[in-house]
């Protein structure tokens, strides 16, 4: 049964199945999520996209809760709200490939970033209708859909997302952020944030401390935050935005993820090198949300095709070196293997 609660300026959105409620709860998450474009030229994987998650499909779809940043616009038309230019990119993928998505295993999609309103608001209303017929969760535009709930197996995950774009929940207005946190804390077992911000490109993939900008936009104080969000109830965050994977860290008995990067653009975004690291990351909390356990699991982006497995793990163990350089003063660690275990 699927459940929509419009409320002024929210809309909250509940998935109820199964009863009872489980002792250990499974969290998977990736990164951007660009499956082909069809603007400005036409840039999409062969056979419909069949075969793009192929590879990630039974990770994601094991989990309890499954969740990722869709990064770009479900629509079949419209007018770009960009200006070309070097650095100016619009992204409009099939409404048909809608179920591609509820194959792979997603519960719940960020907006919140730089792409929702590549086609304005008939993008973003194409998106949603797209997603509510999926049965997939989303949110993060300011005065459209600003938290979900979805119940899995009898607990509550609110969820809810935060970007750097005026249209976005800003991850700066900590005052909303705790606004939205309060809320769902009132309505749910486990809080899931995601957020898209970080400056971008190859040799992003440090984690600065302070403030973050590029091309001239605030692009966020991404410990402060993330920090800000478990202090205020959160049991997981998630980040995306740099194009490249960043490292994790559990903070409070929390786990938090920086950037997992892009995980299935298969066109219209660099997956060359580093660009092209595509983890999924599941982490096993109880169920008042502290962590227990995690593992990274490698795939490796091939052009036209999104995330393929990475049987050399050179993307967990990538990931290692940047959280013992970044985080040293996290509670868990990574090994070689890509698991993330207690100090």
């Amino acid at each position: 049964m699927i459940m929509k609660i419009l409320l002024p300026l929210v809309a909250a959105f509940a998935v109820q199945q199964a009863q009872g409620q489980a002792d250990t709860l499974t969290v998977a998450m990736c990164g951007d999520i660009m499956m082909g474009t069809t603007y400005p030229t036409v840039r999409l994987p062969e056979n419909g996209g069949k075969a793009i998650f192929s590879d990630v499909k039974g990770i994601l779809s094991k989990a309890d809760l499954a969740v990722g940043n869709l990064e770009g616009t479900l629509c079949d038309g419209g007018t770009s709200t960009k200006k070309p230019g070097k650095y100016s990119y619009a992204f409009r993928t099939p409404t048909s490939y809608g179920p591609l998505l509820t194959e792979a295993g997603f519960d719940f999609l960020s907006m919140a970033n730089n792409h929702s309103n590549d086609f304005g608001v008939k993008g973003m209303e194409s998106t949603e209708e797209t997603l509510d017929k999926e049965g997939i969760a989303y949110a993060g535009v300011t005065g459209r859909t600003e938290w979900a709930v979805v119940v899995r197996g009898g607990i509550r995950y609110g969820l809810c997302a935060f970007g750097h774009n005026s249209y976005t929940l800003k991850h700066s207005d900590l005052g909303k952020v705790k606004s939205i946190l309060d809320t769902l804390r009132a309505q749910s077992d486990i809080i899931v944030v995601s957020f898209h911000g970080g400056a971008e490109g190859s040799d992003k993939g440090h984690l600065p401390k302070g403030t973050e900008t590029y091309l001239g936009e605030n692009r966020g104080d991404l410990r402060k935050f993330a920090h800000f969000c478990i202090d205020n109830g959160a049991s997981v965050v998630y980040g995306h935005g740099p194009h490249v994977t960043r490292c994790v860290e559990v903070y409070k008995g929390r786990f938090i993820a920086y950037s997992l990067g892009n995980f299935c653009t298969p066109y219209g975004i660099n997956v060359s090198g580093v660009c092209g690291y595509a983890p999924v990351v599941t982490v096993r909390i109880k169920g008042d949300g502290t962590f227990i356990d995690g593992k990274i699991h490698s795939f490796i982006q091939k052009y036209g095709q999104g995330p393929r497995t990475d049987a050399a793990n050179i993307v967990a163990k990538h990931i290692k070196s940047l959280s013992d350089s970044d985080v040293p003063e996290s509670e868990a660690r990574v090994d070689d293997l890509g698991r993330i275990l207690h100090k």
